[in-house]
């Protein structure tokens, strides 16, 4: 069982693996879903239309539930997010590796949650309210805020990588387990691999993507929303 993820092909030094191919992809087919849905917009919508009015107004209801109004510009980012990571964790029901199963690229997303936080804190409050609010209640405190304020992106990160991660070795793990109990009866169909691994499939494949994307996309919500408050003296 390889660990990483499988490298596809390289340019020189640089190598393209498995998350990089299909990050492209589940991309490609966003751009391609959002042109179909938006080409010929209807009154009375139907098709692609009616499923992209039903996904942004879902999304457009969270970020304003959990936001409030100010929520609105960041609604397309959200929506992007919680999509990407959705789909990208849910690859393992197409017997792939979950894009998210790789901190090369659950890291980044998360380093431009962090980045978002900070500079949106720092545009509600001003470079001295946001360092006021650093340094809050005690002024030595600024330096173990801004630790615990950079362990976040951390946090952020491994919270989907090591779920999805973990997903991937358990159902390896039951696939190579099942496969072997079928040999050793001499099933030349492998029919326990067929029928028992299906509630760990809605597990770790459906249910645990929505879940862990989902909370991604909320806890960058929450803490963009809560450095825009403005502490009152």
């Amino acid at each position: 069982m390889e660990v990483g993820p499988r490298i596809i092909f390289s340019i020189g030094s640089v190598n393209f693996t498995e998350t990089v191919i299909f990050g492209w992809i589940i991309s490609i087919i966003i751009l391609i879903f959002a042109f179909c849905a938006t080409r010929n917009m209807q009154r009375i919508p139907k098709g692609a239309q009616l499923v992209g009015e039903l996904l942004v107004g879902f999304i457009y209801k969270m970020v304003k539930d959990t936001m409030g109004e100010i929520g609105e510009r960041f609604t397309p980012y959200m929506g992007t997010l919680i999509v990407f990571l959705g789909f990208g964790s849910m690859l393992g029901l197409l017997d792939l590796r979950p894009i998210t199963a790789d901190l090369n690229c659950t890291g980044p997303l998360a380093l431009i949650s962090f980045i978002m936080i900070h500079y949106n804190s720092i545009r509600a409050r001003g470079f001295i309210g946001y360092n006021k609010h650093m340094a809050s209640p005690y002024l030595w405190m600024w330096p173990l805020n801004l630790m615990s304020e950079c362990m976040f992106p951390i946090t952020l990160a491994c919270r989907i990588f090591g779920n999805i991660f973990a997903g991937v070795i358990v159902m390896t793990l039951v696939y190579s387990g099942l496969a072997t109990a079928s040999h050793a009866l001499g099933s030349v169909v492998p029919f326990f691999q067929i029928a028992f691994p299906l509630p760990l499939n809605f597990w770790f494949d459906m249910f645990e993507p929505i879940l862990q994307a989902y909370i991604f996309t909320m806890l960058t919500m929450v803490f963009i929303a809560n450095g825009r408050t403005v502490d009152e003296d």
